[in-house]
């Protein structure tokens, strides 16, 4: 009702505001017609009265020129009129009447100009116009030559009537009529509001009912039934709602039973199935963020850690314990364990299938049955513990406990939400299970434990960016043993492993864990420094060098040898936008350590090298 009133109050104004327009419009137009009415008289006047004198003057009897001009005058809407004589006419005829000189200035200006002036004055009481229109002296020859008769010129002014109509009677009449178009108005506002009342009440009442559904759908209750009483598009548009509103208050607890297979939702005392499908959208969000996070950690354990955090800041598991199993060795690991006492056998870390959970990858809750798994060893407490597989190698065990069977209940229904948090972090854990496995293996070089080529090539690039984003430089050392190949030639390959492994020995000793040492291939090694400064890389070449020169080699019995190196030095990105240009420059400084001597420590110089060979 409050919206009726709004639109009925907004209509009135608006036929108001247009009746006021037209009624303004009305009164001007009107004043203006009376005007200009009473002016076309004054005009008709003049030329009577002109042609009067002029009737008085052919038939020479202007002396009785007044008894005309009472006549004249004696009009009930003419207030006053007088005749003006011009300056010639005066002259030739005198000034005549005592009433026929000028009065005021209006007057004067018709003389002196020719042009008809007017005047119009209002009070409250009257209206009066006043009008002076001028004689102008003509040579007609079909009417009368007023040249014939007056001592002027053609075109001169002979002189000029004046008279003042009283048009007060004209604005009465506007003003009735104002007042009769004033009632006219109103009743055709009332007359439109009672109409536009009697077609707009369906409409509101209209509206009322699909706000009323909109409130209730708002808080979840799609149950609401629209009603109205017309027909037509606005009918139709109340029976698409209803089946609307019936179709989702059908399906909407499917949907939320649909979302719930991706996202167990918590158990909420509400009826509003928005808001559960909220909470549920909500836990889709979470562990999509989950997954985004976990996906740029660096390893396995930390993305375990944050499964951990999960469990215990977003469900409050406080007392489990998280294994991971290696499928094919049959072993199990702990990786995380909050709870005070072992609750599983020792002998099931050596042989996992006395897991129940993991032998028959399914959920075991200590409640369905006395002793279900024969490995638990303490029976002062309750569990719950499901199997999770990641690949063909590891699966994942988790092991929760509780001191009743209300808690371990309430455990168990996590376990689908828990499960999607592991789903989600399936390929990651996958990936770096991968990435350890390739460490151990290919990218390891089998006799000194250090990197090999194949890790370099692979990982360089990743090193490069995370240099570029964090700003990091990399003094890149390229190191060879000085006459390596006699060492072969003349004491066998075991010698030459033999100092192949001591290098490796020394380039441990001598970097920091954030450093990197590479075997090259053959004799070449490559070492990574991150963000050293010039005098620490220098001292770690030094130290290598020197330390490498002491290494006293037993190559046969009584017979002993040393050797040296040759390392090359180059800078990332002081010396070239890559790593792999720095290692080739590296590479040139270190030839041209061979190529001076060996036995030397050599920075790398833009001389050394033509950039267009790269």
């Amino acid at each position: 009702m409050k919206t009726k009133s709004k639109i009925l109050l907004l209509v009135a104004f608006i036929f108001l505001l247009l009746g006021l327009a037209n009624l303004a419009n009305v009164v001007f137009n009107f004043r203006d017609t009376s005007v200009s009415s009473a002016f076309e008289k004054s005009k008709m006047v003049a030329n009577i009265v002109k042609d009067g004198l002029t009737a008085h003057m052919v038939n020479g009897i202007m002396s009785k020129r007044e008894y005309f001009l009472e006549q004249i005058s004696s009009n009930k809407e003419i207030k006053s009129l007088w005749i003006v004589r011009g300056a010639n006419v005066i002259k030739q005829y005198g000034k005549g009447f005592n009433d026929e000189t000028m009065r005021d200035k209006i007057d004067q200006e018709v003389l002196k100009t020719g042009k008809i002036q007017k005047k119009l004055t209002e009070d409250l009481n009257k209206v009066i116009l006043r009008v002076t229109i001028p004689y102008i002296a003509t040579n007609r020859t079909k009417t009368t030559n007023c040249l014939s008769c007056h001592d002027v010129k053609q075109g001169e002014t002979l002189g000029a009537i004046s008279m003042e109509f009283d048009i007060s009677s004209l604005r009465t009449e506007g003003m009735l009529t104002l007042f009769k178009m004033i009632g006219i108005n109103l009743l055709f506002v009332v007359v439109m509001l009672l109409l536009i009342n009697y077609y707009i009440t369906p409409f509101t009442k209209l509206f009322s009912t699909l706000k009323n559904g909109i409130q209730k759908a708002s808080n979840g209750d799609f149950t609401h039934t629209f009603s109205t009483t017309l027909d037509g598009e606005a009918g139709n548009i109340i029976k698409q709602m209803n089946t609307l509103f019936a179709k989702i208050q059908e399906t909407f607890g499917d949907v939320r039973q649909s979302l719930a297979t991706f996202a167990p939702k918590n158990k909420v005392n509400s009826n509003n199935p928005l808001n559960e499908a909220n909470q549920i959208i909500k836990e889709l969000a979470d562990i999509y963020k989950f997954k985004k996070t976990i996906e740029l950690d660096m390893s396995k354990n930390i993305v375990y850690s944050r499964i951990v955090n999960v469990f215990q800041e977003k469900y409050n598991i406080n007392s489990f314990a998280l294994y991971e199993i290696n499928d094919k060795k049959r072993t199990r690991e702990t990786i995380f364990t909050s709870i005070a006492e072992n609750i599983c056998s020792s002998t099931v870390d050596e042989n996992a299938l006395e897991c129940r959970a993991y032998r028959t990858e399914t959920n075991i809750v200590s409640t369905e049955f006395k002793n279900l798994c024969q490995s638990c060893i303490n029976s002062n407490i309750e569990y719950s513990c499901f199997f999770y597989n990641i690949n063909d190698e590891y699966s994942i065990v988790v092991s929760m406990v509780a001191k009743n069977e209300h808690d371990i209940e309430n455990l168990t229904n996590t376990i689908p939400h828990l499960k999607n948090y592991l789903e989600a972090a399936k390929p990651v854990i996958e990936s770096k299970l991968l990435m350890e496995k390739l460490r151990q293996t290919s990218l390891k070089d089998g006799m000194t434990g250090l990197y090999n080529r194949r890790f370099l090539e692979e990982f360089i690039e990743k090193f490069m960016s995370q240099a570029d984003r964090n700003k990091e430089t990399y003094h890149i050392m390229m190191l060879d043993v000085d006459w390596f190949k006699q060492v072969n030639d003349t004491y066998g390959h075991d010698v030459g492993d033999m100092v192949i492994v001591e290098i490796g020995k020394l380039l441990k000793k001598h970097i920091r864990n954030s450093d990197m040492a590479i075997r090259y291939g053959g004799e070449e090694f490559i070492l990574l420094l991150q963000n050293a400064t010039d005098e620490g890389a220098m001292m770690v070449a030094k130290n290598i060098h020197s330390g490498f020169a002491a290494i006293e080699f037993n190559v046969g019995p009584g017979e002993s040898m040393f050797k040296t190196i040759s390392i090359g030095i180059a800078k990332y990105p002081t010396d070239g936008d890559t790593i792999w240009k720095c290692i080739k420059y590296a590479d040139t400084a270190l030839y041209v350590a061979k190529d001076t001597g060996r036995n030397k420590i050599v920075k790398f110089k833009a001389e050394m090298f033509d950039n267009k060979e790269i």
